[in-house]
């Protein structure tokens, strides 16, 4: 009996020890659950930052900009088409419903590391006209050269995206601002080599990946909203 009691002992703690695990692990997927359920909605507290927009993506489904100015967006950014991929017949349209909508107004250009600088800039002129009235154009850095065809050097990307940038600054009239991916940053630490405004991504909570402050924020990359079919990115201006 002595035996049987001391093994009974034994299996005793691997029980509590398997029960523990199972509920943090529905605790976590509990979380999980909830996190998920309230990002749909959640946006920074408008009293912290004032001013908010949203990004709309290329290709994107029908978007009521009316309504997005309603939820309290004051700018939106527009996502150029990847000149490589398939063509977005409704950009020039939802530029100028944005626009109609009585939103600030500007154009984001995904920056291709495997693409020369030249190219890229003439699509970015042929696509946005001279406008005094956009905001500064924004280049997404999300994308690095590891999938290219043909090997692209680190140097060649920095010294490609330096002149890519020159153009746009030309073309614009004003500086850009680098929409900095983590991966990139960490790549080609980008925010300490290029002397502009910086716009970073990060859901819920404020990134500080880029080692410096920053003028905007993606604090939700999918906002189910009244404004379209699809989640919008949601991005708040630093005071």
């Amino acid at each position: 009996m002595a035996r049987g009691s001391s093994k009974a002992r034994r299996k005793a703690p691997r029980r509590w020890l398997w029960r523990a695990g199972a509920l943090a692990g529905l605790t976590g997927l509990a979380f999980l659950a909830w996190f998920w359920w309230d990002m749909r909605a959640w946006r920074p507290d408008e009293t912290v930052f004032p001013e908010q927009g949203a990004v709309i993506a290329s290709n994107a489904a029908a978007t009521r900009f009316a309504t997005l100015k309603a939820l309290g967006a004051a700018f939106a950014y527009l996502e150029l088409p990847d000149e490589s991929g398939p063509p977005d017949p409704g950009f020039a349209a939802r530029l100028a419903a944005a626009r109609e909508a009585g939103l600030k107004v500007g154009v984001i250009h995904v920056f291709d590391p495997c693409r020369p600088a030249d190219a890229q800039s003439a699509f970015f002129t042929r696509m946005v006209p001279r406008d005094s009235g956009w905001l500064p154009p924004a280049i997404a850095l999300t994308r690095l050269a590891d999938g290219c065809a043909q090997p692209v050097s680190d140097a060649a990307v920095e010294s490609e995206l330096v002149t890519f940038i020159n153009q746009i600054e030309t073309h614009a009239g004003k500086p850009v601002i680098l929409k900095l991916g983590r991966t990139f940053q960490e790549r080609h630490r980008s925010a300490q080599a290029l002397e502009r405004d910086l716009w970073l991504m990060r859901d819920r909570a404020q990134p500080d990946y880029a080692g410096r402050p920053w003028l905007l924020w993606s604090a939700n990359a999918s906002l189910v909203s009244e404004a379209a079919e699809e989640p919008i990115e949601w991005a708040v201006v630093q005071k």
